[in-house]
């Protein structure tokens, strides 16, 4: 009954009363809820520390990596094989297994495959002195792919042969002054010289009709990619191999630039021994003999007086590739995207290459999948890729790029890749400089796989005389079209300076666990130092990018360049630009600090940290010219794109360092116009930084004085 001193309650108002009960219940605990959770957390997302989440993942995750790494690499799967379907539904399924949505890109580019080749050794009358074998003694039971060149064009020649060591520019200067010409000559090297496509046409440009690059004493052939001029189907180039794409056909002038003029093929370390063994002329340079393990061998250079006969036959033809994506909505910025890549197609079993980083990327993608189940959602979208026909130039990820430049190019955060993520002892990392801290801080919470009681970054720090950050102006990974063509930040990781199975049968799961990464701890490393800067690169309220970093790399560049030029004043000339990247790089920093102290929730502070976020993130495509470097159209990155020389000493500033490597036929007064539009090209790029850093609106540009002069 109710209280004396109450009014009584009609029927109306008790019925009232129970409608509004339980949703006054619920009101109450949400707050409840919402008040207890940490600062900057939001529905639906977790109050535990995102690193710590994910490192408390790592029990156990070595074993679940070696599993996943067994699977990949019980068969060979080459892209546009048969092989390489079973790898990609691996993929795929591990992939919803966490839990995370996924999607596939088909693309149909030209792949280059073996139809035929054969080998004998002639005496100088054309008699049969033997046949030599084109197969890999390390892989008997031909379970791979046999040895070739991807894009080596058919063709065949009978003719004398020359030792040209390891086809350096050195080396076939060496040759030079010993009155030795490889016109007309097959052109015999131990691998070694750096891009076997260079080694080719270096070769092709002194007039030889053939390469043959030798393979090493353990019985192993690398297998690999002579396509020249940079990544991506040589048909479509700027553009995706998309069904219905327009393709240039074989004799347009682009598509030729890529193509190798002449045939090549790698051989097995014997049969090369056998053809270097049967040479006269001038004697074996002593420091040559090493490579065929020739110490005893009294033997020439060639050419002759035995002959080569060589045949090849390509096999070309459209080929369907896929590349797997599984995406991490942001509940924040979704417009914004982390990427993390990944190939797997291998020439061989792949077991460093690709499907280490493979293995390591489906167990990111199982982590981060429990973590979302916990209620974590990341503040930007994060996208897992996994591609396809990187062995033949970087094809499924330039592709991927073309097809999406202008989203990428506006919403991209970062590229994070992760090739041969474990072929041995010690951490090395490449990175655009503006993630070097980045990445540093992160290595100070992982464990270090092979010193109890330290930290990557102990150990790092300590190995080759301290930390050692490379720059990315090569072209053998997949960061190559995000950086070199999309001015997207990039950072590229691995165990193990070089692994001596690369591209052959050797590359195998036995190999890995027996010789690579017996517990599998490298991979663990690798792992959790690839998933932090993810977690950091979509979480963190402010981008973590430090252009204090950048501004002080591109002086040490400068200094370089200025030590190869007679006049340095030239060059000095930069230094004022660089000076203001760095002034812009402390306004920004400053902004940082007081942004990321203001209200998580405060409407004006979200805009002005958008705001920002977008400057930093933009920063690096001020870097890109939009006609590419001279020639090289394809190549917009005006720091860190790779020379056009493959021997090139400078690994920056490649239109200066292509202008200087052209100064051959030209005039000094050609040479220093060429070279002063690349110095100018240089610094209204870093003048454009600092002012896209700073949010102005370019400014009209200082008068400079560009005078060169070039050291002889």
């Amino acid at each position: 009954m109710p209280h004396p001193s109450s009014p009584s309650s009609s029927p109306q108002q008790l019925r009232l009363a129970r409608l509004l009960l339980p949703f006054g219940l619920l009101l109450l605990v949400s707050l409840l809820v919402l008040h207890g959770r940490p600062p900057g957390t939001r529905p639906g997302q977790s109050g535990t520390d995102p690193a710590a989440l994910f490192l408390s993942l790592s029990p156990g995750a070595n074993a679940s990596i070696a599993a996943d790494l067994r699977a990949l690499t019980s068969g060979p799967h080459l892209a546009g094989t048969a092989g390489a379907a079973g790898v990609a539904a691996h993929v795929l399924s591990r992939l919803r297994a966490a839990g995370l949505r996924t999607l596939t890109r088909e693309y149909a580019p030209l792949l280059s495959y073996r139809a035929h080749a054969s080998l004998a050794l002639l005496a100088a009358d054309r008699s049969l002195l033997a046949y030599l074998s084109t197969d890999e003694p390390a892989d008997p039971g031909r379970r791979v792919v046999r040895p070739y060149h991807a894009y080596a064009p058919s063709g065949a020649a009978v003719a004398e042969a020359v030792f040209v060591n390891l086809g350096r520019e050195e080396d076939l200067a060496a040759l030079d002054r010993l009155g030795v010409s490889l016109r007309g000559r097959v052109a015999v090297a131990v691998r070694g010289g750096g891009y076997r496509g260079g080694v080719v046409a270096r070769a092709a440009g002194r007039g030889a009709v053939a390469v043959l690059i030798a393979g090493r004493a353990d019985g192993g052939v690398e297998r690999g990619t002579v396509l020249l001029g940079g990544p991506g189907d040589p048909l479509t180039p700027g553009w995706a191999a998309a069904d219905g794409a327009e393709r240039l056909g074989f004799d347009h002038e682009a598509v030729r630039r890529r193509l190798p003029t002449i045939p090549s093929m790698p051989v097995s370390a014997d049969t090369a021994s056998v053809i270097v063994r049967s040479l006269g002329g001038p004697a074996l340079p002593q420091e040559w003999r090493a490579g065929l393990g020739l110490e005893g061998h009294a033997g020439g250079v060639g050419p002759g007086p035995t002959l080569v006969n060589f045949t090849y036959q390509e096999d070309r033809k459209m080929a369907t590739i896929k590349d797997i994506f599984a995406v991490i909505k942001g509940h924040e910025e979704p417009d914004r995207y982390v990427i993390l890549g990944n190939h797997r197609d291998a020439w061989t079993y792949g077991a460093v290459d690709p499907n280490s980083g493979t293995a390591a990327l489906l167990d990111v993608a199982r982590r981060l999948g429990i973590m979302l189940q916990s209620g974590w959602t990341p503040r930007r979208t994060i996208i897992l890729c996994s591609w396809d026909a990187e062995e033949f130039g970087m094809i499924g990820s330039t592709e991927w790029v073309e097809e999406n430049l202008g989203d990428l190019q506006s919403k991209a955060v970062a590229y994070l890749n992760v090739d041969c993520a474990v072929q041995g002892m010690g951490l090395f990392a490449g990175s655009t400089p503006q993630l070097d801290k980045l990445l540093i801080d992160v290595t100070r919470l992982v464990k270090d796989p092979d010193v109890e009681g330290k930290t990557v970054h102990d150990t790092w720090s300590t190995m080759n005389g301290g930390i050692n950050i490379e720059r990315l102006a090569r072209t053998d990974s997949d960061f190559a079209p995000f950086l070199h063509h999309a001015g997207i930040p990039c950072v590229d990781l691995y165990y193990g300076k070089e692994f001596p199975g690369y591209h052959t049968a050797l590359d195998s799961y036995i190999w890995m666990e027996k010789h690579g990464d017996p517990l599998f701890l490298r991979h663990l490393a690798i792992t959790e130092i690839w998933g932090l800067l993810a977690l950091r690169l979509a979480n963190d309220l402010v981008l973590p990018f430090d252009y204090h970093t950048y501004a002080s790399q591109l002086q040490e560049h400068t200094n370089v360049l200025a030590d190869r030029m007679d006049n340095s004043q030239s060059v000095s000339v930069i230094n004022g630009f660089i000076n203001d990247l760095s002034s812009a790089a402390t306004e920004v920093q400053k902004e940082a600090k007081e942004l990321k102290m203001l209200d998580i929730h405060d409407g004006r502070g979200l805009i002005r940290r958008r705001l920002l976020n977008d400057r930093l993130l933009l920063a690096e495509r001020s870097f890109l010219h939009a006609e590419g470097l001279q020639g090289r159209t394809w190549y917009k990155h005006l720091m860190y794109s790779p020379p056009e020389d493959y021997e090139s000493e400078l690994s920056f500033f490649p239109g200066i360092a292509d202008a200087i490597s052209r100064q051959g036929n030209q005039s000094t007064r050609q040479r220093q116009a060429a070279v002063r539009q690349e110095l100018w090209r240089v610094a209204m790029a870093i003048e454009r930084a600092a002012n896209v850093l700073r949010g102005e609106f370019g400014a009209q540009s200082k008068p400079v004085n560009f005078s060169v002069s070039l050291a002889p």
